[in-house]
């Protein structure tokens, strides 16, 4: 860990230290939780605030860490302040609404909360445009020095971020990510995921999390890049049946995942 984190700085310095407040601003929500209680949907407000500073964190530092492999080009180093930039934005805008007891997301109550969830889902889109755009400067360059399969599964697993980042309207188009029941409901402890009915979130959390998790098992497996590849089709595959499930509103572990009905 070590390691990583002293290279890391050297690679993209912005985004170390963006992950680093990132970090700290989690552990005081997460100390938030413990001393204050106001609720937002059935549950701590400071909770939802803490995963998005954690998630957003491991964002950071995997796409610093990334961008390292492209050299210092301006488009990394816009790339670099446009993810600082809106990430920002919607963390500010989250704890913000956490601290007066409000939703941040599908708030339709106020036309205040209106226009901060119509803000944030703009902001989250030029991101994740600009990441596919990264995507595609991966797909040309030649990384030279990386073991093919591991240049590969970055590829692969930015696109996978990028599909399922943008499975987020999904989510925007309903204004809720319950299927078949109300948001606030049972959920699984820590996640929040429901645990009565289909929740989009969670093909939402493992399609983006194939940022990490390709990558990751391509080099310590050290895979061929067929077996990469193989891999990501599995992957995307248990992404895309988890999303069927949730759109059949079926909680996460119900039987019959794969069968309607």
């Amino acid at each position: 860990m070590v390691h990583f984190l002293t290279t890391l700085v050297l690679r993209n310095a912005p985004l170390y230290y963006f992950g680093w407040v990132c970090l700290v601003a989690a552990l005081v929500c997460a100390v938030l939780t413990q001393f204050s209680s106001r609720q937002v949907m059935g549950v701590n407000a400071w909770g939802k605030p803490a995963k998005f500073f954690i998630s957003i964190s491991l964002f950071a530092w995997t796409m610093g860490w990334y961008l390292g492999y492209l050299g210092p080009q301006p488009a990394v180093a816009l790339y670099t302040w446009v993810v600082v930039g809106t990430l920002a934005f919607e963390l500010l805008c989250i704890t913000g609404q956490a601290a007066r007891g409000q939703r941040s997301h599908f708030n339709t109550a106020s036309s205040f909360g209106t226009a901060l969830s119509i803000a944030m889902g703009v902001a989250i889109v030029v991101m994740t445009l600009w990441t596919a755009y990264i995507g595609l400067v991966f797909g040309q360059a030649p990384l030279l020095g990386l073991p093919p399969a591991y240049a590969w599964a970055i590829r692969l697993g930015i696109g996978l971020f990028v599909v399922f980042a943008l499975q987020g309207g999904l989510m925007v188009s309903r204004l809720a990510h319950t299927v078949g029941g109300p948001d606030g409901g049972p959920g699984l402890p820590g996640l929040g995921w429901s645990t009565r009915h289909g929740d989009l979130r969670v093909a939402h959390f493992i399609g983006m999390h194939a940022l990490q998790v390709l990558p990751l098992l391509a080099w310590y497996g050290q895979l061929s890049v067929p077996a990469t590849g193989l891999v990501a089709l599995l992957y995307a595959s248990l992404a895309g049946a988890v999303l069927v499930q949730a759109l059949r509103g079926r909680a996460l572990g119900r039987r019959r995942l794969f069968l309607g009905v």
